[in-house]
């Protein structure tokens, strides 16, 4: 399977996947993010700006978890999926989602968040692999600057205001 973008949301997919023992490879347009990804557990890495390195992906994933907010090519990634293979997308952009074509044999979907019992189910996953987000706490007066960087995409991978610097 693969996750598509390492930010808020691909970064918690990747250690989600691992934690279920899934292959994970780890789709960014960033090269500054294969150690993050290696780090994370993910098992490969492809650049997908690198033709070299995307040419073996072509219908090569089951799944392909998009946690991308920001437009990008759909169909170009469909292309990434085996035969009755499934796009994902958890992350959608602001303008919607676009396609020119879904082949028969390939599906897209979305997820919304769960309610209290699968909120719950994941928690106590969480609890029983130690997964946790990957946080930088921030003081209160920092929020203008974290902002920035949040429409900066320079954010490893959440962050938290101390409550108690309000």
């Amino acid at each position: 399977m693969a996750v598509l973008g390492l930010g808020g949301l691909g970064h918690m997919a990747v250690k989600f996947a691992v934690a279920l023992g899934a292959e994970v490879t780890l789709l960014s347009r960033s090269e500054s993010k294969k150690e993050d990804a290696k780090r994370l557990g993910a098992h490969k890495f492809c650049n997908t700006r690198e033709n070299d390195q995307v040419a073996p992906l072509k219908r090569y994933f089951d799944f392909i978890i998009d946690t991308v907010s920001a437009p990008h090519d759909y169909d170009w990634y469909m292309s990434l999926l085996k035969d009755n293979g499934v796009h994902i997308c958890v992350g959608l952009p602001p303008g919607g989602l676009t396609l020119k074509g879904i082949p028969f044999n390939r599906a897209i979907t979305g997820s919304s968040i769960g309610g209290i019992p699968e909120t719950q189910e994941m928690l106590d996953f969480c609890a029983a692999h130690n997964i946790t987000s990957d946080v930088e706490v921030i003081n209160i007066n920092y929020v203008n600057e974290a902002y920035e960087r949040v429409l900066n995409s320079d954010v490893r991978y959440r962050f938290v205001i101390d409550m108690a610097t309000l």
